[in-house]
């Protein structure tokens, strides 16, 4: 069975290079990845970087936090010594650096983690971008966010992003599928992105695929979950391997590149 579908790297290249850097990005591009899915968040003076915590502790090992700090004062931290020394003085990419390295036949898929004081600047920074409205999609937790970036932004797609099982009980999940699906469509988004749990089963995958409906799945890092899930419907898989995932996928034969 050959699945035309695609593979997302999740902040780029993150198990070989720094999160949510130029270097983790262009080596997802380099290692013809079609889909980056990237984290952005709003500094104190308006800029919008490349980051998915809400302070610099994590990757940088000083503490600042994002809404607080200026994009000058950000740009002073290594963002890369953390995972090797080779990437030592990585600095925190903003979302122009980073929509400026997309190629024609790629896609970027931006999450949302600020308010929605974001979504005047994203709106600009994206009609800027040079790209065509089919290579960005956005997406978020918050579904409020999505459903005010939708009706200011109509012509890029927007998934809801949900945690399902990764952090309810599960039982929980059987009953809202039709929840689910009545509010991203009464908000006019397009699918779902949903954490691959047991509560992503044919059953789930099948509502949402009949409702006409896109569904992405995350963090997927196992190939033979990865194919099963494609193989059962699921548009996007998010992977920290993205370049080893299509490598494993095109090998099984149940994967191949298709255009957007």
């Amino acid at each position: 069975m050959v699945i035309k579908n695609y593979i997302i790297a999740h902040r780029g290249e993150s198990f070989d290079a720094p999160e949510n850097t130029l270097a983790s990005i262009h080596l997802a591009w380099q290692r013809k990845v079609k889909a980056v899915e990237i984290d952005i968040q709003l500094t104190i003076d308006n800029q919008i970087v490349v980051i998915h915590d809400p302070d610099t502790f994590r990757i940088s090992g000083k503490k600042l936090v994002i809404k607080k700090t200026t994009l000058s004062e950000l740009k002073q931290l290594d963002f890369g010594s953390h995972k090797h020394p080779k990437w030592a003085e990585e600095r925190i990419p903003t979302l122009g650096e980073v929509l400026s390295t997309v190629p024609p036949e790629g896609k970027i898929i931006i999450e949302i983690k600020s308010n929605a004081h974001i979504l005047d600047r994203l709106n600009q920074e994206l009609s800027q971008s040079g790209l065509e409205s089919a290579q960005i999609e956005l997406i978020a937790f918050d579904v409020q966010i999505l459903k005010k970036a939708k009706q200011l932004m109509p012509e890029y797609k927007m998934l809801w992003l949900l945690d399902l099982d990764y952090s309810r009980p599960r039982q929980l999940l059987w009953t809202e599928k039709r929840k689910i699906i009545n509010k991203v469509k009464r908000f006019h988004l397009d699918g779902v992105d949903v954490w691959a749990g047991q509560v992503l089963n044919c059953d789930f995958i099948s509502a949402f695929k009949d409702a006409g409906l896109l569904i992405y799945a995350w963090t997927v890092n196992d190939p033979e979950k990865a194919g099963w899930l494609l193989q059962n419907g699921v548009d996007g898989i998010t992977t920290d391997k993205a370049g080893w995932m299509t490598e494993e996928l095109t090998k099984k034969h149940i994967f191949t590149e298709s255009g957007f």
